[in-house]
């Protein structure tokens, strides 16, 4: 995890677990695990979001494999979770996971956290859930809270199809250049970023992508929760006319607006054909390819008429 991140996550989980609910009544030890790796959510805010089998996971493994331990010990604490703690960061992950292995191997249950929220979402974690799949170890999931669904959930925009960039490169240079490459994809995007560069982020993705709409997700679960909406040159506009906002920032921006979209009419014929083949009738082809992909019924309609009639 980003040190901005981690370091907000440290200061608000000292606030909020003073606000959240009392510390959990269960003892340290829960009941025994069934050896291999549990990928544990854990809450990104509100200490209350944390599930009763994240809890039993916890107490019940034979170590937990964190990033902070001192933030994550606050969580243990909080809940009077004795296990012990393992340190498992993107500085120290090659020389950890041999290790880590190595006790998967001995028959110990094993759970990794991330700072705050859903592991592996743009946190370390992959490789070690990788290597431990390869040498046949249970890997379990243990699912939860998770900034990126959160924002979704409460955004307002468009949840049928995304797409996680998780931090995008902090030069204006490279960002933009990471912009042009997404540009024609055809889904919601979700990014995370620092509060000191949320208007320059905003003011390139207005550049760059063109009319579109958006949110930004802030301090979700937490006292301050907040979720602007509106269209994406104006929430750049607004941004940069004020102070930075504090806390973790999840931004969203829709799908191009059905007026800026390219669509080849090649890729038409193939979606028409598609629904075709599956039995749909023609005005149902329709209706599908044009929810599909935004654009007008009567662009779609006619198409549909052209290929009917070559096809005669």
């Amino acid at each position: 995890m980003r040190k901005h991140a981690r370091h907000a996550r440290l200061g608000a989980m000292t606030k909020e677990s003073k606000k959240a609910i009392g510390a959990g009544e269960a003892g340290s030890t829960g009941p025994p695990l069934a050896p291999g790796l549990y990928i544990v959510a854990t809450p990104i805010g509100n200490l209350r979001d944390i599930t009763l089998r994240a809890l039993d996971t916890l107490k019940g493994a034979t170590r937990v494999l964190c990033e902070d331990t001192r933030l994550t010990g606050r969580l243990l604490a909080h809940f009077g979770i004795k296990t012990g703690m393992l340190p498992y960061h993107e500085h120290n992950a090659a020389q950890m996971r041999p290790k880590i292995l190595a006790m998967l191997d001995s028959g110990q249950a094993l759970a990794l956290v991330s700072d705050a929220g859903t592991p592996l979402i743009s946190d370390p974690g992959y490789k070690l859930v990788r290597e431990a799949a390869a040498l046949n170890f249970p890997v379990f999931t243990v699912p939860g809270p998770s900034s990126v669904v959160a924002a979704l959930s409460i955004g307002g925009l468009p949840t049928d199809r995304f797409l996680f960039l998780g931090f995008l490169p902090p030069k204006a240079a490279a960002r933009r250049m990471a912009l042009a490459e997404i540009k024609a994809v055809a889904a919601t995007l979700v990014f995370l970023e620092a509060p000191s560069r949320l208007a320059a982020t905003l003011r390139d993705l207005a550049e760059i992508l063109g009319p579109r709409e958006a949110a930004i997700a802030r301090e979700m679960t937490k006292l301050h929760e907040e979720v602007r909406r509106g269209m994406l040159a104006a929430l750049a506009e607004a941004y940069a006319k004020a102070e930075p906002p504090k806390g973790e920032i999840v931004i969203l921006v829709g799908p191009p607006l059905a007026a800026e979209r390219e669509v080849a009419p090649e890729a038409i014929d193939m979606a028409l054909a598609g629904h075709l083949s599956e039995g749909l009738s023609v005005k149902e082809a329709v209706a599908a390819v044009t929810a599909e992909t935004g654009l007008p019924r009567r662009t779609v309609y006619a198409q549909a008429l052209a290929l009917k009639a070559a096809r005669s």
